[in-house]
């Protein structure tokens, strides 16, 4: 009997547009205002043969996306007339707006292809999955440097060793088929001496997961579309950003997500340490943070853009507005009590969070 394996080496996966089939590729036109912020989220009702997963494929979401998104709906049994949130508004992640970024921590790959001439400049994006591996040296800037077809699959020794170890043994060579990992599209990075690819895979139920082993691996509906918009030699940043913010007409949001460890595992979010990361992404911004909704976003870590604070509109070369005129002198005889004491303004630090 064939045995399907479920060794993913890197990442593919399509959202598809059509009610009941996978969606191909959320396209933006990116916004003519230079705001960060893409998409809308959306609802839909579950229907009784639906599971979260199914939902999350036909929408063009990853696994973790949609689990967070809904932490009180069953993964295997939404049930019926279930409301779920379709989580699809999204921050923008820092960096080119070129070729393809991935930020590990969101599990999702951005695609910004050249604009032609007189044309509105695009962002694809798709939920991928990370594989199990140290992250530590491929982090920042590589490129593209092979594409293929239908690839035949080598499994690393230490793959094989795994599996003889576990009572199913793999062979040298999976050619392209059913039971091949990588499914069939496979693009190679320089980085890690061309170790590192985006590819499909046979198991679509597991994108947006970190797997036990593998690169960047999408829906195979997505690695398709995306394959044949990317050539050799197109850029690729690796990112490792859990939190982004933007400001949208002055408002700040935090889109906040579990980060993931030196060999792209998820990790439990570290509050101080996500705080950290919020404020020096500020920098010398005079903001009004509502620190309780920031700290509640940072620690949810739901992926989703919320709002917690305003943008300050200071300008200290302004001149200074002319004083309030005088009130009238109170009558003589009039017995008026003292006036309480004005309430002084104070900037402050942000509040030190509850342990």
């Amino acid at each position: 009997m064939k045995r399907a394996w479920l060794v993913s080496l890197c990442l593919v996966q399509i959202p598809w547009l059509i009610t009941g089939a996978p969606a191909v590729a959320a396209v933006f036109e990116l916004p003519a205002d230079g705001t960060d912020v893409i998409g809308e989220d959306e609802h839909v009702q579950s229907k009784y043969e639906d599971t979260l997963l199914e939902i999350a494929h036909r929408h063009s979401l990853g696994y973790e996306e949609i689990l967070r998104a809904n932490p009180k709906v069953d993964m295997w049994l939404p049930g019926e007339g279930t409301d779920i949130l379709l989580p699809g508004r999204r921050i923008l992640p820092p960096g080119p707006r070129e070729g393809i970024v991935i930020n590990l921590p969101e599990h999702r790959l951005y695609y910004f292809p050249k604009p032609k001439r007189g044309a509105k400049r695009l962002v694809y994006t798709y939920p991928v999955s990370i594989g199990r591996m140290d992250w530590r040296s491929p982090l920042g800037e590589t490129t593209v440097i092979g594409k293929e077809r239908h690839p035949n699959w080598y499994p690393p020794e230490s793959v094989r060793r795994e599996h003889a170890a576990n009572g199913d043994p793999l062979p040298k060579v999976v050619p392209p088929g059913p039971n091949n990992p990588l499914g069939d599209y496979k693009m190679r990075l320089a980085v890690g001496n061309g170790t590192y690819e985006i590819h499909g895979t046979n198991n679509p139920v597991a994108v947006g997961l970190a797997v036990t082993h593998g690169c960047i691996r999408m829906y195979p509906e997505d690695v398709a579309d995306l394959f044949p918009r990317v050539s050799i030699g197109t850029k690729v940043w690796l990112l490792n950003e859990p939190v982004k913010v933007t400001y949208v007409d002055g408002e700040l949001y935090v889109e906040a997500h579990p980060p993931v460890d030196n060999e792209g595992q998820t990790v439990e979010p570290d509050l101080a340490l996500l705080s950290q990361k919020l404020e020096s992404l500020l920098g010398d911004k005079i903001v009004a943070i509502h620190w309780d909704f920031a700290r509640e976003a940072l620690a949810a870590a739901t992926g989703m853009p919320t709002l917690v604070g305003l943008e300050a509109n200071f300008d200290p070369t302004a001149p200074a507005p002319p004083p309030a005129p005088a009130p009238p002198p109170e009558p003589a005889s009039a017995s008026a009590p003292a006036a309480a004491p004005a309430a002084a303004a104070t900037a402050s630090a942000p509040p030190p969070a509850t342990p």
